[in-house]
């Protein structure tokens, strides 16, 4: 017996949930609105004072030199910005020098933005040159259009309202399946089988418990239920028991041979029938964490673009804001977005290490070096907490290793970072020693320790110790994850010992040879091997530079820092438009995004270097990929340097000048 859809418990707890979610969502978004309103008058007003601040002087310098002629050149320049109206040079007489107008344009939707933001507001600036500041030379008068921004107002309350009404209707459904399969579908299973149970052979039925429903109501009940139908099992089985006493013996005896012979085959199908399910599970394991690698690796890269952008418009405003307050704010929604990035990043790494897709270099390094630079890296974490920090080494370790540092310095990294932050007091030290092929480096602190249940939990990923640890310390259990997953993929060990309040040694042994800087030749004799060239700084000189870039966020990012390195720049959205523009018009040097509509940088790289004339210009890729068969992938194509994303001025400076700097004359 089942009842209609209204009157079930998952009905009535979704339509509950959701209105309540609704009048909350409503109430969020008409606030929302509420600040951006405001925000949209405060973003008004700071565009036009920057508008005028970047117009005072040149306006001045016409005033001043009575120029009509590039009067009317600025002026016309004011009227490209979308909320320009009217633009005037008014002298000290108050007699119109030069002006220029445009009509205001023409909406439907243009009376709420006028009830909003007023019409149009009019804008002045005195006018006066440095050298003769107590002379007024007149006025700048600017008129806008305010239409402009309560267009992008009524456009960003709209979104909100409708992904509001959206949210709740993808709510709605989903709490609706949620609470039928949680809820609605265990009852229905359990009415339906109790539906079965004959009066008259009450004990062949058993009333199933619901998957994942073991430890709940709905479990216990069935549970109550299925041990009254045993008690009446029992019950029965008593009285056909003594029932079969009376049977002949020889009879039982055949039947208990040929039910044990039933049986023992039976298993044996079973076993077999488990062994072949086995298998197929074994598969569809493999298959779904390789599917869930690619995916995550899909998905960590599509997100890090956006946030890419977001971090890079973060550093410029920082960069350019005076306010020490927001200048607070601002560092916090930095320091929070790199946070995200690193997250990403760890998961992005995770899931090429899983998918088989992560290359290690092979290249010497010094890892008593490496060692002091992760050590300094964390020095004033450890400062801030009052924990000493320690970094030792073998004083006979040999100069150099061969392995891949980046790596080396990732699991570094994170072993430290996390000792620090589960340390309260004491100190935390590192050591490495070396010996017969094994490089072996511990990092041991005086922390708040594990339990042996913590032990086997933190090397999973999105795993911590306990809830406790992750509500008192946060993160988000990934890092360990990463470093066990990178130290097996270097063929080495990762190891742990801990007691609770006392500590915690993490062990890890890495089998890296030795590199010397003599290699021996053909003759037996040793030979000193060449080094490469080292790269003097050299002086930087303006620049006209091609920006391929399709994301809107990161071609104002790449646009403003060119800008403030004194370089002039133009973009291109895809590598079609690229080439068009290479045809136009000479380029000291491209910046090429890789992955972009259309054509993408390695095919437009390609098609730069079909033509003679583009042989020689310096193509420096930007990709938020960083793997050794990303960069092999840039250089196989033609360009000549790469970048990673977010964009970063000291990173772009130091390859822009790699590629086009000139020496100081002799």
């Amino acid at each position: 017996m089942t009842k209609g859809f209204k009157h079930r418990l998952s009905y009535r707890l979704t339509r509950d949930t959701v209105l309540i979610a609704m009048v909350l969502g409503f109430i969020l978004n008409v606030a929302q609105i509420t600040l951006d309103y405001f925000a949209a008058q405060r973003s008004m007003d700071e565009d036009i004072q920057a508008l005028m601040e970047v117009s005072h002087n040149p306006a001045s310098q016409i005033a001043y030199n009575i120029d009509v002629r590039l009067a009317e050149e600025l002026l016309d320049g004011l009227l490209r910005h979308p909320a320009t109206i009217d633009a005037r040079i008014v002298d000290s007489e108050n007699s119109t020098m030069a002006a220029a107008s445009t009509s205001s344009p023409v909406s439907p939707y243009r009376w709420i933005s006028d009830e909003l933001f007023g019409s149009s507001r009019v804008f002045s600036r005195e006018l006066r040159v440095s050298q003769l500041n107590n002379l007024p030379l007149g006025q700048l008068v600017v008129t806008i259009d305010t239409y402009h921004y309560g267009l992008q107002f009524l456009e960003r309350a709209s979104y909100t309202l409708i992904s509001g009404l959206l949210k709740s209707l993808i709510l709605s459904a989903s709490l609706l399946g949620i609470f039928y399969l949680i809820l609605t579908r265990p009852m229905l299973s359990v009415i339906n089988a109790l539906g079965q149970v004959k009066a008259s052979s009450p004990e062949k039925i058993r009333l199933p418990v619901p998957p994942g429903h073991q430890q709940d109501e709905i479990g216990t009940m069935v549970e109550i239920v299925n041990q009254h139908l045993t008690r009446i099992d029992s019950t029965l089985a008593q009285l056909r028991k003594a029932e079969n006493a009376l049977k002949n013996y020889s009879t039982e005896l055949e039947q208990e041979v040929e039910s044990r012979t039933r049986e023992i085959s039976d298993k044996n199908h079973a076993l077999q029938r488990g062994n072949r399910a086995l298998v197929k599970a074994k598969e569809d394991a493999m298959r779904r964490a390789k599917a869930r690698a690619n995916f995550l690796a899909s998905m960590s890269h599509e997100i890090r673009t956006p946030l890419n952008g977001v971090l890079g418009m973060l550093g410029l405003a920082l960069e350019s804001e005076q306010d020490s307050t927001k200048q607070h704010r601002l560092q916090i929604a930095l320091s929070a977005g790199e946070s995200l990035l690193g997250i990403l990043n760890d998961i992005l790494d995770i899931s090429k290490v899983e998918a088989g897709k992560l290359n290690l270099e092979n290249i010497p390094f010094d890892i008593s070096s490496l060692i002091e630079e992760c050590a300094t890296l964390h020095t004033q974490q450890a400062r801030n907490k009052g924990v000493e920090l320690i970094a030792e080494t073998d004083p006979s370790f040999p100069s150099q290793f061969l392995g891949d540092p980046t790596r080396i310095r990732q699991i570094l990294n994170n072993l430290l970072s996390n000792a620090i932050k589960f340390t309260n007091s004491g100190n935390v030290r590192i050591s490495a020693h070396y010996s017969e092929g094994t490089l072996t480096i511990e990092v041991v602190d005086t922390g708040i320790g594990m339990s042996k249940e913590g032990l086997r939990r933190i090397f999973s990923p999105f795993s911590q110790a306990d809830t406790q640890t992750t509500r008192l310390y946060g993160g988000t259990g990934l890092g360990l994850t990463l470093c066990r997953q990178l130290i097996e993929r270097m063929q080495g060990e990762i190891k742990v010992n801990s007691k609770e309040q006392v500590g915690t040694r993490f062990t890890v042994t890495l089998p890296l040879p030795v590199y010397s800087s003599l290699a021996t030749d053909n003759t037996g004799k040793l030979a000193e091997t060449t080094e490469l060239p080292k790269t003097v700084i050299k002086p930087q000189r303006p620049l006209r530079i091609l920006l391929v870039e399709d994301n809107e966020v990161n071609q104002m990012v790449a646009s403003m820092l060119l800008k403030k390195m004194g370089h002039q720049s133009d973009t291109a959205e895809n590598g079609l438009l690229a080439i068009e523009a290479l045809k136009q018009q000479h380029y000291d040097l491209v910046l090429m995004d890789c992955q972009m509509p259309v054509m993408d940088g390695y095919e437009t790289t390609r098609k730069i270097r079909e033509n003679p004339e583009w042989h020689d210009l310096p193509v420096i890729a930007v990709t938020a990929n960083v793997m050794q068969g990303d960069r092999d992938d840039c250089f196989a194509c033609g360009m000549n340097d790469y970048i990673t994303k977010p964009y970063n001025r000291d990173q772009l400076s130091a390859a822009i000048t790699r590629w086009t700097a000139y020496s100081e004359p002799q």
